[in-house]
């Protein structure tokens, strides 16, 4: 294992996060030979599903499986490194960036791909934590044809869950939009939730759908001075770019200003990744013509 010092040469990129954006991002550049290491926490967003949908000849599989194969594929490449270990901090350096880790060490790097992804903020209300990612969840897209034929509950104001609730109305058997002040708590039970309301009614439905507050899990892109957008996400342009030169951001964690926030999905965070590292190679090509 390489351990980067301040007399050995940097790298050519540091990955922070390795989750499907993150690895795309490291395969891409590792596929150019740009000397690469990602940084992987352990913890990800979807870190409570069973089973990953809506990714073409990926459905249904669960998300760890999803990791651990892209992590084989990289492995297969001599520019590309995995360290499980988190990143603690990020700051501007001479010839770019440094990167100080869990494990003490100091990693030094000509450029940085945040890929840290979101965390969800979830309702104060009983049980929904123990359900999140299972019967609990907020995209139809991911996790609303497994309950085709059934009861759903939308958790939310009306003119907040309208959206939802005409997406899962071809999906589900019935749709009930159930205010957050009306929840008193859910429980898992065979089958799906049941739903105790504040008035002491009680309704059991095979899922909840709700939209959760989401910030950013690290806060590395506000350290090294990006700029972030109203929806909490850091802005980029349609190659990752961040307003800082030489950091990129790629996932859930970012999008472009013309949009109102990102495309939560596995092919999206895949997608962006591998922008996100095309950006990078062409800003390095750039540099090096121009030096």
């Amino acid at each position: 294992m390489r351990n980067s010092s301040p007399a050995s040469a940097p790298f050519d990129a540091v990955v922070i996060g390795a989750g499907p954006a993150g690895l795309q991002a490291a395969l891409t550049l590792g596929r150019m030979r740009y000397d690469t290491v990602v940084l992987d926490s352990g913890r990800y967003r979807n870190e409570t599903v069973p089973h990953a949908h809506n990714l073409i000849t990926n459905d249904g599989r669960p998300p760890a499986e999803l990791r651990a194969a892209a992590r084989d594929e990289l492995a297969g490449y001599d520019t590309i490194e995995v360290r499980d270990v988190s990143a603690t901090a990020v700051a501007r350096a001479d010839e770019g960036f440094t990167v100080a880790t869990a494990d003490g060490r100091m990693l030094h790097t000509r450029r940085i791909v945040l890929a840290t992804g979101m965390r969800d903020d979830l309702p104060d209300i009983p049980g929904l934590a123990e359900a999140w990612g299972r019967e609990v969840a907020q995209c139809p897209f991911c996790h609303g044809y497994e309950l085709n034929g059934r009861p759903v509950a939308v958790l939310g104001l009306p003119t907040h869950a309208a959206v939802q609730q005409a997406m899962l109305a071809r999906i589900a058997s019935e749709v009930t939009i159930i205010a957050p002040d009306a929840l008193a708590r859910a429980e898992r039970i065979d089958g799906g939730l049941a739903l105790h309301l504040t008035d002491g009614g009680r309704r059991e439905v095979a899922g909840l759908f709700l939209a959760a507050a989401a910030r950013q899990s690290a806060p590395f892109a506000e350290e090294l001075g990006c700029s972030i957008l109203s929806s909490g996400c850091v802005e980029v342009d349609a190659n990752g770019r961040t307003t800082v030169p030489g950091v990129y951001a790629a996932g859930d964690l970012a999008h472009v200003a013309s949009l109102p926030g990102p495309l939560v999905s596995l092919a999206a965070a895949i997608a962006a990744g591998q922008l996100a590292a095309v950006g990078l190679v062409r800003d390095a090509l750039e540099h090096d013509l121009t030096a």
